[in-house]
C-alpha cells in the first residue's frame, strides 16, 4: 500500500517551520535590543563580583568573625592602658565657655551622680576612682583662659564643654571653641548648667535646642546637650566618660608624652643661673618613653631625661610575698630606663665648619666694576667697556666668522637674504638669552609671548626716525609731571591688593645702587637661582641648619623608631629632668595643667621650617611679612616673624615673596625654627594691642567719643578686651622643611609711554638718569596688556629712553620690568606667658 504522501509532508513541515520562526524572532529581538545599546544578558543573570557568588555560607561567617575579632582587638589595644586598679586614670578636661560658669561645682554635680563626694578646686586636677565601671576619671578643672584651655584640651582624652541658659558665649569662649578646635581634639561632651532657673519650664527645651545648634556648629557630631541640674544626665555623662574609647589626636599619639600629677623641685633658687634635677610624675600615654630623646615641658623648653623610675603601685606592693619584700621594693628605685650613647643632646645647630668657595671671590667683587644687572646667570655688558660694544653686521645667511671680516657694510638693499650676526666667544651666551618657558603671569610679565619675536637683550639697529630731536625738559616742568602722575594715591596694602610689587624711585635716587642686589629672571618658575649672589646676605647659622633631603623617607624611619622600645604606656613613673633653671619654679603653678611631650629625633634642631597659613576671613586686615605672630604647633608655642611665599611646587624652588597676606588667602610661611616631624596642625595668634577691638589695629579717629563711650556704658567691652589677651588670625599645618626653597621678593618698576611711533616707544620715569638706564639695558620690558619689548638706546640724561615692542601699545598702558631678590627667614623664639602682660 503506499504511503500518503500529504500526512508526512504535513508533519516534516509543521516541525521544521515551527523552529527557524523562534529563532527568526529571538534573532530579531536581539538586533532591535543590540541596536538600542543594551548589553546582551544571560537567562539566570550574573553579578558583577563573582568572587562573592563562589563564597560559601561558611566563609561568608568565618570572615565576619574576623572582622568582629579585629575589631574587639583594636578597642582592647586602644582601652589597654586605662585597664586594672593599676590602669591610668582618663583624663577629662571641663571648660567653661560663658561668664557666671562654675567648672568646680559641674564636677561636684558629675560625682555626686555616682554618689562620690569630694572636695573639687576651683582650678587644677581632681582624680576619682569610679568603682561602678571599674575606671579612674582625673579631671581637669580650666580656668577660663585661652592658654590653660588649650592646654588642657591638648592633653585630654575626653572635653566637656560648659554652656549657660542665659549668658551667651562671649569672645573669650569664642576664641577657645575655635582654637581648640583647630590643634585637634578627642573626644567632646556638652553640658548645660543652670537650666532649672530657667522660667517657665516649657522654655527650657528651646533653651537646650538652642544651645545644641550653636555647638554643632563647631563639632557636628554632638547629638545632645546634657543637664547638669538632672542626676540621670550626669550619671548618663560619667557612663559615656568610663565605656566610650577615646579616639585621640592623631599628632599626639604618635609621640609619648603624660601629664603631670605632681613635680618636685629640688629647693628654691638662689642664684639667677642655678638649675639643678626636677622630678615630674605622671602616667605613660602614647608610645614608649624613652630616656634619649628630648622631652618638651609646657613653656619651660626642651630638656634631656636623667633616668626614668617606675613609682610602686597598690597592686604592686601586693603582690610581694612578705613584708619583708615589700619594705624592700619601697626602698629601692626601680630605673626602668635610663640614656645610652644613642641620646639627643641639646644641640640646636650643627658644629660650626669653615667653608672655603670659589663663590667667595665672587662675593667679594665690588658692583661698581659690573656694568649691568644680572639676568639669570649672566653680568650683561660686563665683559668690555660700553663704548665699543659693535652693533651686529647685516650679513647674508650661513656666512662664517672669518668670511664675515671681509663685508665692510650692507651688501643689498633687500633685507630677505641678509640676518643679524653677533658672535660671542662663548656659545652658553645664547642658551642663556633663550627662554626656558614661555611666561606666566607669575612671572611677572604678565601674558607675554616670546615665539617669533627678537630676544629682549638683542641689539638691533636704531628703528626711531632720524629727524626727531629729543629736549630734556626743565626741572621745574620734570617735577610737576611727576607730582600730576603720581598724584592719587592709596595705603600699602590696597595698593600692594591692587598693584602688587610695584614701587616708585625717587628722581634723585640712583636705581642702580637701591636695586644693587635685585636681579632679572626670565621665568621666575624655570630659570637656575645663582645663590653664589647671595652668600654676603645669608644669617650666620644658614649653614648649620638642619638639611632633610628626603623628607619622606627620613620620616619614615624616624616614626618606625617610636614604635619600638621605651616605658610601657599606662605605667606611672617619675622623670628626672636634668638642668632645668629653677628660676622656672616661680612660674609653676599647680592648678595650670603641664604636659610633657617626647620629641622625635631631629625635632629639637633647628632648621627652614615651612608651615601653610591661612588667614581667618573673620580677622579684617591683612598681615603684613614678617610682623610678630605667636605660633602654637603640636606641644610648642613660639614667637615667629614669618616670610610669606606662593605655595606650590616649581622646576627651580623659587617662589615669590609675598608683601601681606589678605583675609581668607593661603600662604606658605617661613622661618628658621624647630623641626617638626608630620601634618602637625598649627595655630597662628597675634598679641591684641591696646585699645584695639574686634581685630581692628589702629585705633578710631574719634579717640575720645570712644572713651566717653567706655565710661557712661557698664564697660562690659572693655573687661572683655582686658581679659582677652590672644585673638586667632589663622591656621595651617606643618610642611616639610627646605633650606633650598628661594624666597624671590619681586619689585616692579614702571614707565609711562610719552611718544608712540608704532612699535618704537619712548619711555619715563622709569629711570631718571643715563646710567640707571645703561644698567638694567638687559631687562626685558612687558606691559600690563601683554606686549614685550626690549630697550634700545637711552635719550638725553634725564632718564627717558625708547623701546621696541612687538606691537603698537595704548597710551594709557603701563611698562614695567621685573626685579628679583632673595628673601631669607627670621629666627624664631621661645614663647614665655610673661610676653602677654608687656
Amino acid at each position: 500500500m503506499a504511503p500518503i504522501a500529504g500526512a508526512h509532508h504535513h508533519r516534516n513541515t509543521t516541525k521544521s517551520s515551527h523552529k527557524p520562526y523562534k529563532s527568526r524572532h529571538a534573532s530579531k529581538n536581539a538586533l532591535k535590543e543590540k541596536s538600542k545599546g543594551k548589553v546582551e544578558q544571560s537567562e539566570r543573570g550574573q553579578r558583577r563580583t563573582p568572587h562573592q557568588q563562589v563564597m560559601s555560607k561558611f566563609d561568608r561567617r568565618n570572615q565576619a568573625r574576623q572582622k568582629q575579632n579585629a575589631k574587639r582587638l583594636e578597642h582592647t589595644k586602644a582601652t589597654s592602658i586605662f585597664s586594672g586598679k593599676d590602669g591610668a586614670p582618663r583624663l577629662v578636661a571641663v571648660i567653661p565657655l560663658c561668664e557666671g560658669l562654675d567648672a568646680a561645682a559641674a564636677v561636684k554635680s558629675l560625682n555626686s551622680s555616682i554618689d562620690i563626694e569630694s572636695d573639687v578646686p576651683a582650678a587644677g586636677l581632681l582624680q576619682v576612682s569610679v568603682d561602678r565601671f571599674k575606671q579612674k576619671i582625673e579631671y581637669i578643672v580650666a580656668k577660663k583662659d585661652i592658654l590653660s584651655a588649650l592646654d588642657a584640651a591638648r592633653a585630654a582624652d575626653f572635653i566637656v564643654f560648659l554652656l549657660s541658659p542665659e549668658n551667651e558665649v562671649d569672645e573669650m569662649g569664642e576664641l577657645m571653641l575655635r582654637s581648640i578646635e583647630g590643634q585637634g581634639v578627642s573626644n567632646v561632651l556638652t553640658a548645660v548648667q543652670g537650666i532649672e532657673k530657667i522660667d517657665p519650664p516649657k522654655r527650657r527645651p528651646q533653651v537646650i535646642a538652642s544651645l545644641k545648634s550653636f555647638i554643632t556648629h563647631f563639632f557636628p557630631t554632638q547629638d545632645k546637650v546634657h543637664s547638669l541640674d538632672s542626676r540621670q544626665d550626669c550619671a548618663n555623662v560619667i557612663r559615656s566618660l568610663c565605656t566610650t574609647t577615646p579616639k585621640g589626636i592623631r599628632w599626639r599619639d604618635e609621640r609619648s608624652w603624660l601629664l603631670a600629677e605632681e613635680v618636685r623641685w629640688p629647693g628654691e633658687a638662689t642664684e639667677p643661673d642655678q638649675v639643678g634635677e626636677v622630678v615630674i610624675r605622671g602616667h605613660v600615654r602614647g608610645k614608649g618613653l624613652k630616656a634619649d630623646r628630648i622631652v618638651q615641658v609646657g613653656d619651660w623648653g626642651d630638656f634631656q631625661i636623667e633616668k626614668i623610675v617606675e613609682v610602686p603601685t597598690e597592686a604592686r606592693k601586693k603582690s610581694s610575698r612578705t613584708d619583708e619584700m615589700a619594705v624592700d621594693d619601697e626602698g629601692k628605685e626601680k630605673i626602668v630606663d635610663q640614656p645610652t650613647e644613642d641620646q639627643d643632646d641639646l644641640n640646636e645647630l650643627a658644629p660650626e665648619e669653615v667653608h672655603m668657595d670659589d663663590t667667595d671671590e665672587m662675593m667679594n667683587e665690588p658692583i661698581q666694576d659690573r656694568k649691568g644687572v644680572l639676568l639669570d646667570e649672566h653680568h650683561y655688558f660686563s665683559d668690555g667697556d660700553e663704548d665699543d660694544e659693535k652693533v651686529p653686521k647685516r650679513l647674508p645667511k650661513g656666512t662664517s666668522k672669518y668670511q664675515s671680516a671681509w663685508y665692510l657694510g650692507d651688501v643689498s638693499d633687500s633685507g630677505s637674504d641678509l640676518e643679524d650676526i653677533d658672535y660671542q666667544d662663548d656659545e652658553e651666551d645664547d642658551e642663556d638669552m633663550a627662554t626656558d618657558a614661555p611666561a606666566l603671569p607669575q612671572d611677572g610679565m604678565e601674558g607675554l609671548d616670546h615665539s617669533g619675536q627678537r630676544e629682549p637683550t638683542e641689539a638691533a639697529p636704531s628703528e626711531y626716525p632720524q629727524s626727531e630731536m629729543f629736549v630734556d625738559p626743565s626741572p621745574e616742568e620734570e617735577a610737576e609731571q611727576i607730582a600730576e602722575y603720581r598724584k592719587q594715591r592709596k595705603t600699602e596694602a590696597e595698593e600692594d591688593l591692587e598693584f602688587p610689587d610695584e614701587i616708585e624711585l625717587h628722581p634723585h635716587m640712583l636705581a642702580r645702587e637701591r636695586l644693587a642686589r635685585y636681579r632679572g629672571l626670565k621665568s621666575l618658575r624655570s630659570s637656575h637661582w645663582e645663590t653664589s649672589e647671595d652668600r654676603g646676605h645669608e644669617p650666620e647659622e644658614w649653614y648649620r641648619l638642619l638639611d632633610v633631603p628626603n623628607y619622606k623617607g627620613v620620616r619614615s624611619q624616624v616614626a618606625r623608631e617610636a614604635l619600638v622600645g621605651g616605658v610601657k604606656p599606662g605605667t606611672l613613673v617619675d622623670i628626672h629632668l636634668r638642668n632645668v633653671p629653677l628660676s622656672l619654679q616661680k612660674t609653676y603653678s599647680p592648678s595650670e595643667p603641664l604636659a610633657v611631650y617626647s620629641l622625635l629625633r631631629h625635632e629639637h634642631k633647628r632648621t627652614v621650617a615651612n608651615v601653610s597659613m591661612t588667614l581667618s576671613t573673620d580677622y579684617p586686615n591683612p598681615i603684613k611679612a614678617k610682623e610678630e605672630l605667636i605660633m602654637q604647633c603640636g606641644p610648642r608655642r613660639i614667637v615667629i616673624n614669618p616670610v610669606f611665599s606662593a605655595m606650590g611646587n616649581s622646576p627651580n624652588n623659587v617662589h615669590k615673596f609675598d608683601r601681606f597676606l589678605h583675609p581668607g588667602a593661603t600662604t606658605m610661611a617661613t622661618f628658621i625654627g624647630p623641626l617638626t616631624w608630620g601634618s602637625v596642625p598649627i595655630l597662628f595668634f597675634k598679641k591684641k594691642s591696646a585699645g584695639a577691638t574686634d581685630g581692628d589695629q589702629a585705633p578710631s579717629a574719634n579717640g575720645d567719643e570712644d572713651k566717653e563711650m567706655a565710661v557712661d556704658g557698664e564697660g562690659e567691652g572693655e573687661s572683655d578686651d582686658a581679659n582677652v589677651p590672644l585673638e586667632l588670625i589663622g591656621t595651617g599645618t606643618a610642611q616639610a622643611p627646605d633650606r633650598s626653597r628661594v624666597v624671590a621678593k619681586r619689585v616692579i618698576l614702571t614707565g609711562h609711554p610719552f611718544k608712540i611711533n608704532k612699535k618704537v616707544v619712548t619711555i619715563r620715569y622709569m629711570f631718571f638718569n643715563t646710567e640707571d638706564v645703561a644698567w638694567f639695558k638687559a631687562m626685558p620690558l612687558w606691559t600690563r596688556r601683554g606686549r614685550s619689548g626690549f630697550i634700545k638706546e637711552s635719550l638725553g640724561t634725564h632718564g627717558y629712553f625708547k623701546a621696541t615692542f612687538d606691537g603698537p601699545i595704548n597710551p594709557q598702558d603701563a611698562v614695567g620690568i621685573s626685579l628679583y631678590k632673595r628673601v631669607f627667614p627670621r629666627s624664631a623664639k621661645p614663647f614665655h606667658p610673661e610676653m602677654l602682660e608687656q
